[in-house]
């Protein structure tokens, strides 16, 4: 392209520099909006994540991503699932569960990593298409205000235990303090979660390890605890029942994703520590979890007794008992308040910040509008407020075993594209592609997989494939989708992945290690600076245009035709 604006790598400074810009409303306009400009100079809600913000040590990415899994939700999961089905049955649950998260994890962090995606722009290439993406952006977001809602629960229990506040006041504090932590994106949350971290494991592990080096007993009663049923014994359809509770949390590898899509360049000096970021602080995540799910089932059969079954489920109920064990009365229930706010707004920052991000790019690709981030982290407080009012603890595990079916397959199906599709079959283009004009609308691939595995697992939750097959239900999201996703993928020849096969600029999208390249174009709309796998040639002019003006091209000027060459 003889007139494309080019600038050498490095060429743009530090990451002050305005590097990325909006689209205008239509093609043949020309500008950049300040204020999308601001705000994806943060969190690059719509793109690719430029190597020029990606500053940060494969190990700091790691802890900030770990530090978004602070989360109490796991302790109320696991607590409920042993009280229901006995400790052996939620043993079991949890370690099934946890392999399925981390075997399905894994490639998706990876693609996250390697090329600076987050999970909704590898969705688009791995099965769904352009707009059949949406379908899981939505999904995304619904995981987010559901854990949104649950921790913000928690931290309202929290404050009623420690403050006496009503329930509905600490619903509205837990819901509104996050607000100014979220607005600044990626580096307000990396020095959150890195100064918080050290504080919230000593309160978690502290009155853990107290307890079963002082009173042994405590292992040997709560791995004999049989659950309300009082049944005893490990059965098929507990364990299945209480692993569709924590694979809800499948789509938690989004929010990992989140933070590592800002990962350095793979080379050969950073290879062992960017491996081991990814690993840790990708699938890795549900180790942690799992272990937290384990704890809140061991603590909730600890203080059934003293608090009745009904608020042995209660985080707070179970800190509270765990640091009385341990610690002076006065001193109880201000730490167990502290763990549950710093807990509460650990992952609250990234509830709200991944939700965000997932309702921004729905809302841009089906209208072409910008109205910036921070309209939806509204929307998505304001859904969790809802949910929280409604009393959503109460009938935690009933929307969680509703919403697994959803969640798992979505990730089966994307995880499978990658594995199967792409490295097995190679019907499926190796690199992940996100930009519009290179994806046909809809991939009948992923959306078709999705939609059978997801609703007929939903039916048989619902008993309508009958009371023996429910308790199967997630089992049959994850084989749906795993059959289905290369069955369709060989069906249609893989002929629905790319609308085209270049994007019209001759240096390839990749480096010569296999990193996304960091040569600068100046996108001709918006006149911004763009990394080489954030453009494309434009249709109408002889220079290039970026994925966020494309994005918000409602005539589509500037988008390329449909082509093989």
């Amino acid at each position: 392209m003889s007139s494309t604006e080019r600038r050498p790598r490095g060429s743009v400074g530090r990451e002050e520099s305005p590097q990325a810009g909006a689209g205008s409303g239509t093609g043949a306009e020309a500008g950049s909006e300040g204020g999308a400009a601001r705000e994806t100079l943060e969190d690059y809600t719509l793109r690719f994540a430029p190597r020029s913000y990606r500053r940060w040590t494969p190990m700091v990415v790691a802890t900030t991503a770990l530090g978004g899994i602070a989360y109490l939700a796991d302790f109320s999961i696991g607590a409920g699932i042993g009280l229901t089905h006995g400790t052996g049955n939620a043993l079991a649950a949890i370690l099934v569960a946890a392999v399925v998260i981390f075997v399905t994890g894994f490639p998706l962090a990876y693609y996250g990593a390697r090329y600076n995606l987050d999970l909704d722009l590898i969705t688009r290439g791995s099965g769904f298409g352009y707009y059949g993406s949406v379908l899981t952006s939505v999904i995304f977001a619904s995981f987010t205000f559901i854990f949104f809602a649950l921790e913000g629960s928690i931290m309202a229990q929290g404050l009623k235990l420690g403050l006496g506040l009503p329930l509905w006041l600490g619903y509205l504090v837990s819901t509104f303090m996050v607000i100014p932590l979220v607005v600044y994106g990626m580096k307000a949350l990396s020095k959150l979660q890195v100064w918080t971290t050290p504080v919230w494991l000593l309160l978690m592990v502290g009155p853990l390890v107290y307890l079963v080096v002082t009173d042994p007993g405590t292992v040997d009663h709560w791995l004999s605890y049989a659950g309300t049923g009082g049944e005893g014994g490990v059965n098929t359809a507990s364990v299945l029942l209480g692993s569709g509770v924590c694979l809800s949390l499948i789509a938690q590898i989004g929010e990992q994703i989140d933070y590592l899509r800002f990962m350095p360049p793979r080379t050969n000096g950073n290879r062992r520590a960017w491996w081991t970021a990814v690993v840790v602080a990708g699938p890795g995540w549900v180790v942690l979890g799992a272990l937290k799910q384990a704890i809140g089932a061991f603590l909730a059969v600890y203080v059934i007794a003293s608090v009745g079954p009904a608020s042995a489920a209660e985080p707070i109920q179970q800190f509270k008992a765990a640091f009385d064990a341990m610690m002076p009365s006065w001193l109880v229930v201000p730490l167990a308040v502290v763990l549950v706010v710093i807990s509460q707004i650990k992952i609250n920052v990234t509830n709200a910040y991944s939700g965000s991000l997932a309702w921004t790019n729905s809302f841009t690709r089906l209208t072409g509008r910008y109205p910036g981030r921070m309209v939806f982290v509204l929307l998505n407080l304001a859904f969790a407020l809802a949910l929280m009012e409604a009393d959503m603890f109460s009938f935690l595990n009933r929307v969680l075993g509703f919403y697994s079916n959803c969640a798992i397959a979505w990730v089966v199906t994307v995880a499978t594209d990658i594995m199967v599709n792409k490295y097995v079959l190679k019907l499926s283009p190796h690199a992940p592609e996100f930009r519009r004009g290179m994806l046909y609308a809809v991939n009948p691939v992923g959306t078709v997989a999705f939609v059978a595995a997801s609703g007929l697992s939903i039916a048989m939750y619902f008993h309508a494939l009958g009371d023996t097959l429910q308790p199967y239900s997630p089992v049959a999201a994850a084989l749906i989708a795993f059959v289905l996703t290369p069955l369709m993928a060989v069906l249609t020849k893989g002929r629905y992945y790319l609308r085209r096969t270049t994007d019209g600029i001759g240096e390839p999208l990749l480096d010569a290690d296999g990193n996304p390249s960091a040569t600068l174009y100046r996108c001709h709309v918006c006149r911004q600076e763009f990394e080489r796998p954030d453009v494309a040639a434009c249709r109408t002019h002889d220079a290039v245009v970026c994925s966020l003006c494309l994005s918000t091209d409602r005539v589509g000027d500037h988008v390329l035709p449909a082509s093989v060459g």
